[in-house]
């Protein structure tokens, strides 16, 4: 909605017009959960973390506290389909149609979900151990094969392919969500987060890793 967010731990969120000069929101809920994904989506922003904690905005400044109806920390949150689905530790995926209001879903799993995105109209969720899973509408999930057992904990999807990113250099690539083929890194460190920009997929990780790729498959350190 025209500005950058930033949020962080003990409740923090920043807010930018420019990406250079950063405000910190005072009219938040007072939470000191730290706060781990964000999104917007639906003319709302909705954000979440520690202890289930989901805080949702109109304008991004003035900040409500949301019944998640659950403890496990949150991870991440994304917006399709007319729904936010937040994911988290044990296997957890909550959707909401307002941010308001969760319903909790059957993951399948008790595996740690760390991140999810939704292109070409699905979600697609990454957590330990390799996991992944995909939802056509955020209430049923299905677990794909990965081609890992490395914990995956970025993904993002740009230029009509999912890029997932994690430990040991691992990177995965897909057309679809649902069939995966390893990408040779030609690295070891850990791969945190993936992004698409300008038409180049960029991911960065521990010791100042970046590396960036036009399509997905050979990647240059920068």
């Amino acid at each position: 909605n025209g500005k950058y967010f930033i949020v962080g731990y003990s409740g923090t969120i920043l807010s930018s017009d420019d990406g250079n000069s950063w405000t910190a929101i005072t009219k938040n809920s007072g939470t000191t959960n730290g706060l781990a994904g964000i999104t917007y989506g639906n003319g709302s922003f909705v954000t979440v973390g520690d202890s289930g904690t989901i805080l949702t905005s109109k304008d991004g400044e003035t900040w409500t506290l949301a019944t998640s109806n659950t403890s496990n920390g949150l991870t991440a949150v994304a917006y399709g389909n007319g729904k936010y689905i937040a994911v988290g530790y044990s296997g957890t995926i909550l959707s909401s149609m307002d941010g308001i209001s969760w319903i909790t879903r059957n993951s399948g799993t008790s595996t740690g979900i760390y991140k999810i995105v939704f292109g070409n109209n699905i979600f697609v969720a990454v957590g330990l151990s390799g996991l992944i899973l995909t939802s056509s509408d955020g209430i049923s999930w299905a677990t794909q094969t990965s081609e890992t057992s490395n914990n995956l904990q970025g993904i993002e999807y740009g230029n009509n392919k999912y890029i997932a990113s994690g430990a040991s250099g691992t990177i995965i690539t897909s057309q679809d969500g649902y069939s995966w083929i390893l990408s040779n890194s030609g690295i070891s460190e850990h791969l945190i987060n993936v992004d698409f920009l300008n038409g180049k997929y960029f991911i960065v990780g521990y010791s100042g890793t970046i590396l960036s790729s036009d399509d997905g498959n050979s990647w240059t350190a920068i």
